[in-house]
């Protein structure tokens, strides 16, 4: 679940953003759009504690990361959020020195973790590109290569799923893909899934192909302090 209330971020030596309200249930699905620059990824940043609120309070998976409160710091956050958050960049920031299996090996690491090769294995199924573990990244195409950080994201089983622009680039076909895995990869989980986007096939996509938990859209204009 994700719930935000007067939460706001601003800037070093810049304006101050205002989001607007709102309540996520857990398994549920956020829309975030608006146009280049009116903050969707500084929202994501927040949602995944990169970020701090300047003001107002953001609750995500129960967990308050709001302004003052009881939020987590350094050491505590960063394993919450290894924990908690997937997150599925644009960019999909795979190394190219290491094999499939060994990239998924390196989030367990990072999250500070022993190396659980049976799960890596159950994530790659999941997302059936079992049979790419011993590949590179540059041995992969661009849809494999995309359900191998959807692998990776959802690794350590995730209560929040986020994604940046995952249909940037992508013809209509290819982004259709995308999303319904995306959708069926989060409902698998029982993640809330958010994602950032200005593309309007995403909103049409699952206005169709809405889950019971149902669809939350929040736009961002330009609501600068």
């Amino acid at each position: 679940m994700i719930r935000t209330r007067q939460l706001a971020y601003r800037y070093p030596k810049g304006p101050t953003l205002a989001f607007p309200d709102v309540d996520v249930p857990q398994g549920g699905v956020l829309l975030l759009g608006g146009p280049s620059g009116s903050g969707k990824s500084t929202w994501l940043a927040l949602a995944a504690g990169l970020v701090r609120a300047t003001a107002g309070q953001i609750e995500v998976a129960g967990q308050s990361l709001g302004e003052g409160g009881e939020s987590l710091k350094n050491a505590a956050l960063d394993a919450w959020r290894a924990r908690t958050v997937g997150f599925l960049p644009q960019k999909l920031h795979l190394s190219g020195a290491l094999s499939v299996h060994d990239n998924l090996a390196m989030a367990q690491w990072a999250a500070g973790q022993n190396q659980d090769g049976q799960r890596i294995t159950e994530a790659l199924e999941a997302l059936g590109v079992q049979d790419l573990a011993h590949r590179r990244p540059a041995q992969l195409s661009g849809g494999q290569a995309q359900r191998v950080a959807l692998a990776r994201a959802i690794l350590l089983q995730p209560q929040v799923i986020l994604a940046d622009e995952p249909t940037a680039s992508l013809d209509d076909e290819a982004a259709a893909a995308s999303l319904a895995l995306l959708q069926a990869t989060a409902s698998r989980e029982g993640a809330t899934l958010v994602i950032a986007t200005h593309d309007a096939r995403v909103a049409r996509f699952f206005s169709e192909n809405s889950s019971e938990k149902g669809l939350e859209s929040l736009f961002l204009g330009l609501k600068k302090l």
